[in-house]
């Protein structure tokens, strides 16, 4: 039967719901296998065959998938709408279909490209991150097609393929670029896990600290101020430091900070005059981007204090996302959670650690949801694979919020 055979004047209860979600289950899996075989390395693969594979089949399902390109005419996102008849609010379903690298491909149990099937599980690159959150919402939005004449407002589907990069030019392009929709309500991003909703996540604030020496003769009988020597002091500063450790009820991490990289000198025989330190700060609430550049301001002029001689250290910021958390009233969290208890999965709220597109969004004032999604294993890693028997009680959680959230003009709970 086609899914245009299966139309429905009134929104299905959860029990309905389930019925479809177990009714395309054969499909998300082939779907989602599909969309492993096809390699989407960000960086290293042509993203073209996989947005071909992925075009063709929204297109044979009722659907107008579009490509999103940026300045340089690269493809950066596909997506596809659904329209309701009635007027409502605009809500978006994300997931990437650009995956990590494969690794040491020797290493994986199963070919990282084989898309095998075994013992209920479905190995391969982005399998989990996030193919199969791409194959869901490609069934769901198919399956809203056949019900617009009753849908208040509109979904679109964004699948970016700039994530794993990590220069979302898929998200910014659609949320930022000419064509921006400007009326986006709420964005639902399809990453693995189950067991909980992230409703937040901690911020980040990238800089580099440029730290500057006397260059010299390593051997020469005159010593001069190594950059090496005082980046190595203004770490111990910068480590050194205490954050503030206050936490709130909605947002119960601290902040963090990381020296992940430091790159300075020249061989053996230079004393080096610059060294790079790039510092990784997740921020919060009581400690945002701000405070953070007031850290690194005021450790780095401490140390140049310490190192008289020597020029000034210079900050240079790269990249700020600020710390997010839904409300319990936000109605995206609210339709999530309660639409998963109506499955049967007991899902709660998380403010997560690591930073994620939410955070970006929250940027824009556009609340957001993520990793809610399948089972996995080996995310990033080898053997990455989910396990596909939770892929319709996931499709059913998501679908029963659509319902919620596309079924009346505001979106929002009308009892």
């Amino acid at each position: 039967m086609t899914l245009a055979a299966q139309r429905s004047p009134q929104p299905p209860d959860p029990v309905g719901v389930r019925v479809v979600a177990e009714a395309d289950h054969a499909g998300v899996v082939e779907l989602t296998r599909e969309l492993v075989r096809i390699p989407s390395r960000a960086g290293i693969d042509s993203y073209e065959p996989v947005i071909d594979h992925l075009t063709a089949w929204l297109s044979r399902h009722r659907l107008t998938p579009a490509v999103l390109r940026d300045d340089t005419g690269a493809p950066v996102a596909v997506t596809a709408e659904v329209s309701g008849e009635r007027p409502g609010p605009h809500w978006v379903l994300d997931a990437c279909l650009d995956t990590a690298p494969f690794g040491d491909e020797d290493r994986w149990t199963h070919p990282p490209a084989s898309g095998h099937l075994a013992d209920g599980w479905l190995w391969g690159r982005g399998s989990s991150d996030s193919k199969a959150a791409v194959a869901i919402f490609s069934h769901l939005a198919a399956r809203l097609a056949t019900a617009a004449g009753r849908l208040h407002g509109r979904l679109t589907l964004l699948f970016d393929l700039d994530e794993h990069t990590g220069g979302f030019a898929g998200a910014k392009t659609f949320f930022e670029g000419p064509d921006a929709p400007g009326d986006v309500a709420g964005v639902m991003i399809g990453y693995p896990g189950n067991d909980h909703l992230v409703t937040g996540g901690r911020g980040v604030h990238r800089a580099q600290l440029h730290v500057h020496g006397v260059a010299s003769h390593s051997g020469g009988s005159r010593t001069t101020p190594g950059a090496i020597a005082k980046a190595a002091h203004l770490v111990r500063e910068l480590t050194g430091r205490p954050l503030p450790a206050e936490t709130t009820e909605h947002f119960p991490l601290p902040p963090k900070l990381t020296v992940t990289a430091i790159s300075g000198g020249e061989g053996y025989s230079v004393t080096p005059d610059l060294c790079t330190l790039s510092i990784d700060i997740r921020t919060t609430p009581t400690f945002d981007a701000t405070a953070a550049t007031e850290l690194l301001a005021q450790s780095a002029s401490d140390i140049d204090k310490e190192w008289p001689g020597t020029p000034p250290t210079l900050l240079q910021h790269h990249q700020t996302w600020p710390p997010y958390a839904l409300p319990p009233t936000s109605p995206l969290r609210t339709a999530l959670i309660d639409a998963a208890g109506a499955h049967g999965l007991r899902v709660r709220p998380k403010v997560a650690g690591p930073s994620n597109i939410g955070n970006y969004l929250a940027g824009l004032a556009i609340p957001a949801t993520a990793g809610f999604g399948v089972t996995y294993q080996g995310l990033h890693a080898t053997d990455e694979r989910i396990q596909t028997d939770t892929i319709p009680a996931v499709q059913a959680t998501y679908h029963t919020a659509l319902e919620h959230l596309l079924g009346t003009p505001s979106g929002a709970d009308t009892a």
